[in-house]
C-alpha cells in the first residue's frame, strides 16, 4: 500500500513540471514586495517612465519640498527623485532617490486595500455625494483627486509627528458646493481640497506646514470665511492666505 501511495507525488511532480512552461517568467514578479493596492515590479529611478511611475508619484507627492507640487505625469524626472529622497529621509530609509524594496516596503505599510493611506479614508474627503459625481470634473477624476490629497495629508501628519489631522470635508457637488455658499469656483468642486479642524495642532500649525506638502492652495485665519478651519487644495499657481498665522 505505501508503494502505490508513493507514485502519487511523483505523478504530481510529472504534472506539474509540464505547467512550468506556462508561468510567468521571475523577471514579472514584484521586487520583493506588494502594496496593499499595487505590485512595483520594478525599482525606478530617473529617467524611468510609466504607470508605476505615476502609482509612485501619487505616493510620494506630499513631499515635494517647499513650495512645490509634484507633476503626476509617469515620468521620473528630477522633481520625482528629490520627492523620493525626501520620503525616505522621513522614514529613515537610504536616502537615494532610488525606489526599490525598502522604499516599497515602506509604501506599502502605509498604505489601505483601497489604496488610500492609513490614516485617511475617502468617506473624509467626501460627505456630499457618494459617487462623487456633479462636481466639475468627472466622478472618477475627483476621486482620483481626493486620493493625491489624502496622501499629501499623509506626509503632513508624518512630519508633524504622526498626531491626527482633522478633515471636515473634501469634495462636493455643485448642489452640495451651492447649499453651503462655496465659492462658484471652489478648488471642493474638483475633489482636490480638503477642509482641516484645529483638532491637536491649531490652525496657524496646520497652515504653515501644509506649505511643504504639495498644496498649491492654503487659506486659514484671517482670510475671509476660514477663521474656523483651514482649507488645503490644488490649483494652477499658488495662493496661501492666513494673515492670522503671518502668512
Amino acid at each position: 500500500m505505501a508503494k502505490r501511495l508513493a507514485v502519487v507525488p511523483l505523478l504530481v511532480a510529472t504534472i506539474l513540471s509540464g505547467l512550468v512552461v506556462s508561468a510567468a517568467p521571475a523577471s514579472a514578479a514584484p521586487i520583493g514586495t506588494t502594496a496593499s493596492c499595487y505590485s512595483f515590479g520594478r525599482t525606478l529611478s530617473q529617467g524611468a517612465s510609466g504607470e508605476d511611475v505615476r502609482q509612485l508619484q501619487i505616493r510620494v507627492s506630499g513631499y515635494p519640498g517647499y513650495g512645490g507640487v509634484l507633476a503626476i505625469d509617469g515620468q521620473f524626472g528630477a522633481g520625482t527623485k528629490a520627492a523620493v529622497t525626501r520620503f525616505q529621509q522621513a522614514y529613515g530609509l537610504g536616502a537615494d532617490g532610488v525606489a526599490g524594496p525598502a522604499t516599497f516596503a515602506k509604501l506599502s505599510s502605509l498604505e489601505d486595500s483601497d489604496c488610500t493611506p492609513v490614516n485617511f479614508a475617502y468617506s473624509e474627503l467626501n460627505r456630499c455625494n457618494s459617487t462623487w459625481s456633479g462636481g466639475n470634473v468627472s466622478a472618477a477624476q475627483a476621486k482620483a483627486n481626493a486620493l493625491v490629497t489624502m496622501w499629501k495629508l499623509q506626509a503632513m501628519r508624518h512630519a508633524l509627528g504622526d498626531r491626527p489631522i482633522q478633515v471636515n470635508g473634501g469634495f462636493r457637488s455643485v448642489s452640495c458646493n451651492n447649499a453651503v455658499g462655496g465659492a462658484p469656483a471652489s478648488r471642493h468642486l474638483y475633489g482636490d481640497a480638503a477642509d482641516l479642524g484645529a483638532g491637536v495642532h491649531g490652525f496657524c500649525v496646520l497652515s504653515r506646514q501644509a506649505r511643504n506638502h504639495g498644496f498649491s492652495e492654503i487659506l486659514g485665519p484671517g482670510y475671509p470665511g476660514h477663521n474656523d478651519h483651514v482649507h488645503v487644495a490644488a490649483r494652477s499657481g499658488q495662493l496661501w492666505s492666513a494673515p492670522s498665522c503671518g502668512m
